[in-house]
């Protein structure tokens, strides 16, 4: 079975981590080759991976060049399935599709309609470029049932969605810095402290606005707690201000954009998401390989990870008390937090490793071919 990923190669974050996993996995059943079209730090990731990767300069998101580019690849390799990521491989395949007759499957990876949520030109034009994208499609597979479900209730066709839930390799070397001189490069005294963290771009979207009112509350009873928030984004300076009016900004740190978030995951105690909407989050794995428990929003498919009690909370959309309470409980009885992180961990190595979602993939394929023939 031979395999072409077509994806952006802007991309960082989950879906970038997503990509270079699941191609990493298939390795071991089909022959895989990605083309992005942006040489960024996706390309030297996956590079240096040892993946099977080349780069189709585009010059501009609308730059159609490509599409002969790709139709010759293809043509010439004969591919059995084209799978793209992402809202600039939607739009190219929406073109592609018609000069090759293979199968073409997108992982709809998140809300496509909150993509460009933050910015006004782009949430007019590429949200619509996109949904239309969309609907030319064969396959899609969504990475939770909740995304499923989604699909389904926009008008998709039910028989054409299939769910394959992220996964993330457990058994490769973590490189990361120790916790002292972790924070060091920031500044921060951690001693006797507990660390509650963030990983997630400074946008609308991910609601750090819930996230700091909630270290507020708690931080008005206690002080042994600092609050670390990683990323960048369009809210960043708005947040600064937030966090210095409500006069916490000695217990609140903005790291910026974290190289090693390893590292990051090594250094906090608690894990924290307060997204309004997520599909199936990495950010959550990869805190998990450390054993660091999540409080996270019901959103997507992270509750079919986590259990309350058992390996993390789960708390609604803006419920600020529900998320101080859960740090709360965490801080008076600390016990708690090696124990929900050792078991988020055993959940993760048992169902959503990086080999299961490859095996799933691949499973999927054969479905797709089968159903051709």
């Amino acid at each position: 079975m031979k395999v072409l990923h077509l994806i952006s190669g802007g991309d960082t974050g989950g879906a970038k981590t997503h990509v270079i996993s699941l191609v990493k996995g298939l390795k071991k059943y089909a022959d895989v080759k990605i083309i992005c079209f942006i040489e960024d730090a996706f390309y030297r990731e996956a590079k240096e991976a040892g993946l099977n990767i080349e780069v189709f300069n585009q010059k501009k998101r609308y730059d159609m060049s490509v599409i002969s580019r790709l139709k010759e690849e293809i043509l010439k390799e004969d591919y059995d399935i084209i799978h793209c990521h992402g809202a600039r491989a939607n739009f190219i395949a929406m073109f592609l599709r018609n000069k090759v007759n293979k199968p073409f499957v997108t992982t709809v990876h998140s809300d496509y309609k909150l993509d460009f949520k933050d910015n006004p030109y782009k949430k007019i034009v590429y949200t619509a470029i996109n949904s239309t994208a969309l609907k030319k499609f064969d396959y899609y597979i969504a990475i939770s049932s909740n995304f499923k479900r989604m699909l389904i209730d926009r008008g998709f066709d039910e028989h054409k969605i299939f769910t394959a839930y992220n996964g993330i390799d457990m058994e490769s070397k973590i490189d990361f810095v120790e916790k002292d001189e972790f924070l060091k490069r920031y500044g921060i005294d951690g001693k006797d402290k507990t660390l509650v963290g963030i990983v997630a771009r400074l946008d609308l979207v991910k609601d750090h606005d819930t996230f700091i009112k909630a270290a507020y509350k708690v931080l008005e009873d206690r002080k042994d707690v600092i609050f670390l928030i990683a990323g960048k984004g369009n809210e960043e300076k708005r947040l600064i201000s937030m966090v210095e009016e409500l006069g916490i900004s000695q217990y609140v740190y903005f790291l910026g954009y974290v190289k090693d978030p390893y590292s990051f995951f090594n250094a906090i105690d608690i894990n924290v998401l307060t997204s309004v909407s997520e599909s199936f989050p990495y950010v959550i794995l990869e805190g998990a390989r450390l054993k660091k428990p999540i409080i996270s929003t019901d959103v997507g498919g992270i509750g079919d990870l986590i259990k309350n009690g058992h390996n993390g909370w789960l708390i609604n959309v803006g419920d600020v008390d529900g998320l101080s309470r859960c740090i709360n409980s965490f801080l008076e009885d600390k016990n708690r937090i090696e124990t929900l992180g050792g078991n988020l961990y055993e959940t993760v190595k048992s169902g959503f490793s990086s080999q299961k979602m490859a095996l799933d993939h691949f499973e999927i394929y054969e479905k797709i071919l089968e159903s051709r023939r």
